[in-house]
């Protein structure tokens, strides 16, 4: 698949089959994470592999997508390193840009997969399941498994409601 392919056809996908997801699946993944791009390359990203039953079940009880989250076979919950940090800013988009490399790969390699960002209303309770240390901040979560069959749609915004020429007094 193409790039252009892959964005226009990612889906956010929230039910999985029963089929495993194997390590060299959950390392392709973790390695096109780990290759956004940072400012000052800082890497302020941490990735937690969550793939004991117990686990997800805890953090399933920590959103209202719990179905989606008990029939993920994995999850990875991204966290910033503020002590990596340079930029708050920065570091926040450099992990949105990790998080959304690593669902183009999900899409890429056949599995399906969602970015909860409600979790972070738990963040507490999330935090004291996975026993983040202080300098961790939990950004997101994201559910993965091997996709069902149902058909997935979803409509943007037009570029004319969204885009403007050169300032915001002319509209695309």
């Amino acid at each position: 698949m193409n790039t252009l392919d892959n964005i226009y056809n990612r889906r956010s996908v929230r039910r999985f089959t029963e089929k495993d997801v194997d390590d060299e699946a959950i390392i392709t993944l973790l390695e096109c994470a780990r290759w956004a791009p940072s400012g000052l390359n800082n890497q302020p990203w941490k990735f937690v592999v969550i793939r004991r039953e117990d686990t997800i079940e805890a953090l399933s009880n920590c959103t209202h997508y719990t179905d989606t989250v008990k029939g993920a076979k994995v999850l990875v919950a991204f966290y910033f390193d503020k002590e990596s940090g340079y930029n708050r800013t920065k570091d926040i988009q450099s992990i949105g840009a990790s998080i959304e490399n690593m669902l183009l790969a999900c899409n890429e390699i056949g599995l399906g997969a969602v970015w909860l960002g409600e979790i972070l209303n738990q963040e507490d309770k999330v935090n004291s399941i996975l026993k983040a240390p202080a300098d961790m901040e939990l950004m997101a979560v994201i559910a993965i498994g091997h996709p069902t069959d149902e058909e997935r749609s979803s409509t943007r915004k037009s570029l004319a409601e969204i885009t403007y020429r050169d300032s915001f007094e002319n509209k695309w």
